[in-house]
């Protein structure tokens, strides 16, 4: 008798799971708790799903996806505006939490997204740490900014916080050192990726702990999970500028600082950056350009852990 796949989505809140099945249409809900997700993930090992799909939601997810991962069950945590967008075009416009594992599920049995194993706790810890450093920074700028036009009533306590989150920014960035340099291979990483002028300690930090998979894809694969692949806007005879859209905001917004950096003090991103301005791309293009460039040429280097090369990068431009 042939088996019939089983795909389960779950939605994630703070005090609760909400679990669906399909085809079979099951659901129910268990308490967010650690007893209570290992029994859920022991009655899930029972039903042998082919997927189960969770959204992030921003930290949420991360125990129930780790306890599913640890039992060997075939995880996959996806975009929600993904999920919602499926769940427009299906004709789900309702959202309660029942509906969205509904949804989850269907996703799963429908669009069937590629199981991705979670990074490992180390990887969290330093995306948790590169998470609180810049809440640290906005919070500063915002800080400063606000002390710019601040009456003298309210300045001393500005300039208190402004001196509080400076220290705490400086501790945060002696603890991200720390735990590069105890890592051998974090720091075998960071010193490649900081030897390629215009990557620097923040950059190196941000590709350690939101891109583990930079040295395992190819070129294609590396620009398209970041966001920076072009992507075709045609329809009919209608040819529509390229752009790119999606993929991972913080790895592109860092990058994009680097890339920027890079146009002034690595030759072969200048280079490269002027002869597109040269033929006609706008300033912006070119950038995005750069941007994808460097990110090639830091997957290159992780992949054959060869250190940069200008001379070789060059040939191969």
């Amino acid at each position: 008798m042939e088996t019939v796949p089983l795909f389960v989505g779950i939605d994630v809140a703070k005090e609760h799971l909400d679990l669906a099945v399909r085809p079979t249409q099951e659901t129910w809900q268990v308490p967010q708790d650690a007893q209570s997700i290992q029994e859920m993930v022991t009655g899930l090992q029972g039903l042998q799903p082919t997927l189960v799909v969770l959204e992030a939601t921003g930290g949420l997810e991360v125990p129930v996806a780790a306890a599913l991962g640890v039992a060997g069950l075939p995880v996959a945590v996806v975009n929600p505006r993904q999920v919602r967008d499926f769940a427009k075009a299906t004709g789900r416009l309702a959202k309660t939490d029942r509906l969205d594992a509904q949804v989850l599920a269907h996703f799963a049995e429908a669009v069937r997204p590629q199981p991705r194993p979670l990074p490992d706790a180390q990887s969290r810890e330093l995306a948790a740490l590169l998470t609180r450093r810049q809440q640290l920074v906005q919070m500063l700028t915002a800080e400063k900014n606000r002390l710019s036009s601040a009456l003298s009533p309210v300045r001393p306590g500005l300039q208190c916080h402004i001196q509080w989150l400076e220290q705490e920014l400086a501790e945060l960035d002696r603890g991200l050192r720390d735990t590069i340099q105890e890592s051998p291979l974090w720091r075998a990483k960071d010193n490649l990726m900081q030897g390629v002028p215009g990557v620097g300690p923040v950059v190196s930090l941000t590709l350690l702990a939101d891109l583990p998979q930079l040295g395992t894809l190819s070129r294609q694969q590396i620009s398209a999970l970041v966001g920076v692949a072009p992507l075709n806007r045609d329809s009919g005879t209608l040819r529509g500028k390229r752009g790119i859209w999606g993929g991972r905001s913080r790895v592109r917004a860092n990058l994009y600082m680097a890339a920027l950096v890079a146009t002034r003090c690595n030759p072969t991103i200048r280079n490269f950056y002027h002869r597109l301005l040269e033929a006609g791309k706008a300033k912006k293009v070119a950038l995005v350009a750069c941007m994808r460039k460097l990110l090639t040429i830091l997957n290159s280097m992780i992949k054959h852990n060869r250190p940069w090369d200008p001379d070789l990068t060059a040939q191969n431009s």
